[in-house]
């Protein structure tokens, strides 16, 4: 009971660079995904974007309390 050797076919996989499409299913239908990850997660999306948002509101309303001080 020798030792056989055993002929083995390999597959190879290839793409054509005329075939290649970089990133098209991350732009797919974008608006559809945003809409589907926000109305499955509305709650954690809304304790995201609540503190940013009043955040923002508050420092522009800040600055232009404080430019209108210095006027006079």
């Amino acid at each position: 009971m020798g030792k056989q050797p055993v002929r083995m076919k390999a597959v190879v996989y290839a793409l054509s660079p005329f075939q290649q499409k970089i990133m098209t299913g991350l732009w797919k239908d974008l608006p559809g995904k945003i809409h589907h990850k926000v109305s499955e997660n509305w709650i954690s999306a809304t304790l995201l974007l609540t503190p940013l948002i009043s955040t923002y509101t508050y420092v522009q309303h800040y600055q232009e309390k404080e430019k209108l001080a210095h006027r006079y």
